[in-house]
Formats: C-alpha cells, structure tokens, sequence
C-alpha cells in the first residue's frame, strides 16, 4: 500500500509563514494561523513542504486503503490561498454563499487574498468542516 504523498514534518511553521515572499501572502497567512489556532484550538504542524495543518484523522476507506491526514489547514501558494476543509464543502452552499470571491474544489477552497472574503464565514466554514470531519473520523490534535 502506497502511503500519501503529504506527510507530518518538523518544519517550524513560524519560520515557513514568515519566509513568504509576497507582503500580502505573508499577512494574510499570518491571519490565516491566528484564525486556524482559534477556531480549531490546535497548534498548526507543517504536512509536507508548504501546507500549514491543524488536528489530523485516521482514515480507512472502503477499498481498504487507509492512513492519516491533516483535519484542516492551508497554504499560502504563489498563485492564492488554498484553504483545505475535510472531507469537503457538500452541505456549506448558504455559507459559500456569504464567503466572498472564491473558487471551489472538492476539499480545497481557493482565496486570491483575505481581503476579498468575510473571515467569519471563514470560521464558521472551518468549524463546520471539523465537525462534519469529525463526525466521520475523529478528529485529534496530532
């Protein structure tokens, strides 16, 4: 069985949110890790090389395949803000609704800049994502 690319790392989050290149992307994933640190009330861990994670859960899917990942958590990529909500967004249409200018994946959310969103619907989307995660697989702090 193949293990997920995205592992836990060591990595201070600190110093990879302050290495940011772009100002903007800078603060606004400064933002993100005081709203993430509040909502979920997890210290963040590195999962791989760039995204900043909050809690994790084990998983085991039907096929058998099985492992573990973050519960919640974003990168600060160079083209947006990818917000990452588990295991997706299936009932927060009124919520996206009221968000601000976003795109939609199936577990990622993409932001160009904190400035274009309300960030408490942002909270209230992570904190709706914990729960309906958590209500899967549960949700632990690391």
């Amino acid at each position: 069985m193949t293990e997920n690319k995205t592992q836990p790392t060591d990595a201070d989050v600190m110093a990879f949110l302050d290495a940011v290149e772009h100002p903007t992307r800078r603060a606004d994933g400064l933002t993100l890790d005081a709203l993430f640190r509040q909502v979920t009330g997890f210290e963040p861990q590195m999962w791989g090389p760039s995204i900043v994670g909050y809690g994790r859960y084990d998983y085991t899917y039907k096929t058998g395949r099985s492992g573990s990942s973050l519960a919640t958590g974003f990168s600060p990529r160079k083209a947006n803000l990818s917000i990452y909500i588990m295991p997706g967004y299936a009932d927060f249409g009124e919520m996206l609704d009221r968000l601000g200018k976003h795109k939609k994946g199936a577990a990622c959310l993409y932001i160009n800049k904190l400035a274009d969103v309300d960030l408490g619907v942002l909270e209230e989307i992570i904190a709706a994502g914990l729960r309906d995660l958590d209500a899967i697989w549960p949700v632990k702090p690391r």
